[in-house]
């Protein structure tokens, strides 16, 4: 399977090894194993719009849900346009801790990285 036929089949986002391995220690903490991780795109922030990044345990109409190393990841059909060729990341630096979206869809974004347009 080639990378576009992954990233199609996923509905466009991709997840790191370094971020899915991060989420599972997070669920693991939690104590939750019926936990998805959801990314949205909601109106607002500095740039027009924001990213969203939150446990979930919905499954709403037209979900876009794709696995990842045993993370789901979850993406509403309004938002999925909006972040296909996403990567999602985890960096974990002496300058920033955290997760990085690299959007190739965004035509700019703001200084803190968590909004774009």
């Amino acid at each position: 399977m080639t990378v576009q036929d992954e990233t199609t089949k996923t509905g466009g986002i991709l997840l790191s090894d370094e971020a899915a391995a991060k989420v599972k220690t997070l669920l693991e903490q939690e104590g939750r194993d019926d936990l998805a991780l959801r990314v949205a795109v909601q109106p607002g922030g500095c740039s027009g719009m924001r990213y969203q990044l939150f446990f979930d345990e919905r499954s709403l109409d037209g979900d876009v849900v794709a696995d990842f190393n045993g993370v789901s990841v979850v993406t509403d059909r309004m938002s999925s346009p909006y972040l296909s060729g996403a990567t999602i990341d985890f960096v974990d630096t002496i300058e920033k801790q955290g997760f990085t979206i690299d959007n190739p869809n965004a035509a700019g974004s703001c200084a803190c990285g968590d909004s774009f347009h």
